[in-house]
């Protein structure tokens, strides 16, 4: 029987902004990416978010970002030198591991946010940077990378522990990347046919690009943004098919 982890990127509230419905996600999710403050997040919803999830027993990660909380990270800064996000990327990390660390829970894994995790899986440089921050925190911890790309590559260099990812919300691009938001039908929004779409990837062992290429690729973890409408809905969803096909939905910390 597969095992698979369900993943969503929560903890983005700001102060008396709030975005997503983190507590209804932690009931169906299996790991938690927490924004560390850079594209979304502060540190009272840092805690609560790594709270809420100890309490109900899902893995907790950081999701470090580019510096834009105005583009909620989502907007392509170039020009970063490799080293400078290195550490920048330690520096949110040791945050929110700093949090966890005061509230009795050690952090499973990280997965770069946004425009910074995009532009990684076209840069093998930026990807390398991540993972050296990664590997400086603490070498056991998790690099979630898409596979095929040059996450994937740099986690390999570095010899560190992997979750391969998909995104049950999003369409692909041949490169094997994400589709541009911009591009229309890039974000997909029923529960439904993410799920079907998820399930196909997951027996399968490959994607269907927006244009109808197919391309190989290994699944470790689905991802569904917290922050996209419906959202709740779509994890439910994409988790009762896949344990319906008999696949058991487990954190990935406890089997990777």
């Amino acid at each position: 029987m597969a095992t698979i982890d369900l993943n969503c990127d929560m903890g983005e509230s700001f102060g008396v902004y709030k975005l997503g419905d983190d507590a209804a996600m932690l009931d169906v999710v299996t790991s938690a990416n927490i924004a560390c403050g850079f594209h979304a997040g502060d540190p009272l919803v840092m805690a609560s978010t790594l709270a809420k999830a100890k309490e109900k027993g899902v893995g907790a990660g950081a999701h470090p970002s580019f510096l834009d909380l105005w583009g909620f990270g989502r907007r392509p800064i170039h020009g970063e030198r490799p080293a400078d996000v290195e550490k920048s990327v330690i520096y949110q990390i040791g945050a929110l591991q700093a949090l966890a660390h005061s509230l009795g829970l050690r952090l499973t894994h990280v997965k770069a946010h946004g425009s910074l995790g995009n532009m990684s899986n076209d840069d093998l440089d930026l990807a390398r940077a991540i993972g050296r921050a990664i590997k400086a925190v603490d070498p056991n911890y998790i690099f979630v990378v898409m596979p095929g790309l040059p996450t994937e590559k740099a986690g390999e260099e570095l010899g560190l522990r992997m979750a391969r990812e998909v995104f049950a919300d999003r369409a692909y691009a041949d490169s094997g990347n994400l589709l541009s938001r911009k591009i229309e039908g890039s974000v997909i929004h029923d529960p439904e046919l993410a799920a079907e779409r998820v399930l196909r990837m997951v027996e399968s062992g490959e994607v269907i690009t927006a244009s109808g290429k197919r391309l190989p690729l290994r699944v470790d973890t689905v991802c569904v943004h917290g922050d996209t409408p419906g959202a709740v809905a779509m994890a439910r969803a994409v988790k009762q098919r896949l344990e319906a096909a008999g696949v058991a939905i487990k954190p990935m910390g406890e089997w990777l």
